[in-house]
């Protein structure tokens, strides 16, 4: 009962608000420019092909999906899939995602250190996920420090995973502004709608590292607590 309840979670409460605060943002942020087309009535598709085209990236197919910014790349099979309100849209928020996108398909074109770094953790940081707690937890029933220490570092390699996303959505979001402006598909005012937009939703990336961070830290002290009892 004291660790589903313990005074510790006193720790999450900034990464929740800062959790709160993003999701409101990034959707805020979306729906106003998503009602603002840009001045070249160009679709986040569109957008997409004329940077991808840019770049001599011709091995990028590009896919419509379902939902609300569930847009993403996906590097195994080399697909941009575009959420129905960004493919088929002609806002600023819509070419500011795709662009964003693409910006993770460059770096997968170039070998982007820190992408390389993510894709690398993605199945450690999985595993580490799903066995973390229960086995901090078994630990901490029994008092088995070891079981404590592993449970910890399995949910290190996933806090590093949150941590090495930040450069790589920061990049990303710093590559697409770039595109966009290169390629003419939005003004400068524009760009500046889509920065908005994507440093939003770059929030959500920053709450979740924090929110990792605060929870190994977390853990960390509950098992010293445990350690001296």
């Amino acid at each position: 009962m004291f660790f589903l309840w313990d005074p510790t979670y006193i720790l999450l409460i900034p990464a929740l608000i800062l959790s709160i605060y993003a999701s409101v943002k990034v959707r805020s942020a979306f729906n106003y420019f998503s009602k603002i087309p840009n001045s070249k009535g160009i679709t986040g598709r569109e957008a997409a092909e004329i940077i991808l085209r840019s770049l001599g990236l011709y091995d990028v197919k590009i896919e419509p999906i379902p939902g609300t910014l569930t847009d993403h790349y996906d590097p195994r099979a080399k697909v941009l899939r575009l959420s129905q309100s960004v493919h088929s849209s002609p806002s600023i928020a819509a070419v500011g995602v795709a662009a964003h996108e693409i910006g993770h398909a460059v770096q997968d074109a170039t070998g982007y250190y820190a992408l390389v770094l993510r894709s690398s953790l993605v199945p450690i940081a999985n595993i580490g996920t799903q066995l973390a707690f229960p086995l901090f937890l078994l630990g901490f029933i029994f008092g088995s420090s070891g079981l404590m220490n592993v449970g910890i570092l399995a949910f290190s390699v996933a806090v590093l995973f949150y941590i090495v996303t930040l450069p790589v959505e920061y990049n990303a979001s710093k590559r697409a502004r770039e595109l966009l402006l290169s390629t003419g598909i939005v003004s400068t005012q524009e760009a500046e709608g889509v920065k908005k937009v994507l440093n939003a939703a770059a929030l959500t990336y920053l709450a979740a590292a924090l929110t990792a961070l605060l929870n190994l830290f977390r853990l960390i002290l509950l098992a010293n607590m445990r350690n001296r009892n």
